[in-house]
C-alpha cells in the first residue's frame, strides 16, 4: 500500500473554502493530506524549503492553490521533482483567468499540471491517480468511483426517460 502523502498548499487562508473539497476527497480515498498556507511572494523561503524537502518527508504529490498572479505552483515545482498540480483560484479581479494563465504558463522543465479554475476536487482525483500508479488498492478505489459515477448517470437517464415518456 502507498504511504505517500499529498500536500495541499494554498496561497492564503481565504482559499480554504475552494480547497476544502480537495482535502475532503483525498481523505475519502484514505490518502493522508497535510494542508498549509504559504505564499510564493510573502514566504518564498518557506515555500522553497517545504518543496525541497517534500519527497524525503513522505509526500508523493503537491497541490498548489493560488489566485491572481498564482506563482505558487511554479515556485513549488522549481524546488522538487514531485508532481505539482495547480488549482487556479477565482479572485475578484479577472474571475480566475489571471491565475489560470499564470499556472499553465510554466517554462520548460518546470511542469505544473493544472485543473480548472476552482477545480479542487479534480486536483485531488488527479493526485490520487498519480499515487495509484504504485498502489493497487488506491487504483481499485478509483475504478469503484468511476463505476459509481456511471451508475448515477444511468439512473438519471432512466428517470429522464420515464418523465419524458409518461
Amino acid at each position: 500500500m502507498n504511504t505517500k502523502k499529498v500536500a495541499v498548499i494554498m496561497g492564503s487562508d481565504s482559499d480554504l473554502p475552494v480547497v476544502k473539497p480537495a482535502i475532503d476527497k483525498l481523505r475519502e480515498f484514505g490518502v493522508t493530506v497535510e494542508a498549509h498556507v504559504m505564499s510564493a511572494h510573502r514566504t518564498p523561503a518557506q515555500a522553497s524549503e517545504f518543496s525541497s524537502n517534500a519527497a524525503k518527508n513522505g509526500f508523493g504529490v503537491i497541490i498548489a492553490a493560488a489566485g491572481k498572479a498564482a506563482h505558487l505552483g511554479g515556485v513549488l515545482a522549481a524546488h522538487t521533482t514531485l508532481p505539482v498540480i495547480g488549482i487556479p483560484i477565482k479572485s475578484s479581479t479577472l474571475d480566475g483567468l489571471d491565475a489560470l494563465l499564470a499556472t499553465v504558463q510554466m517554462p520548460s522543465g518546470i511542469p505544473v499540471a493544472t485543473v480548472a479554475i476552482n477545480g479542487a476536487e479534480n486536483a485531488a482525483i488527479l493526485a490520487v491517480q498519480m499515487l495509484a500508479l504504485s498502489d493497487e488498492a488506491l487504483a481499485q478505489k478509483l475504478v469503484d468511483m468511476k463505476q459509481k459515477m456511471e451508475e448515477a448517470v444511468m439512473k438519471k437517464d432512466a428517470k429522464l426517460q420515464e418523465e419524458l415518456n409518461a
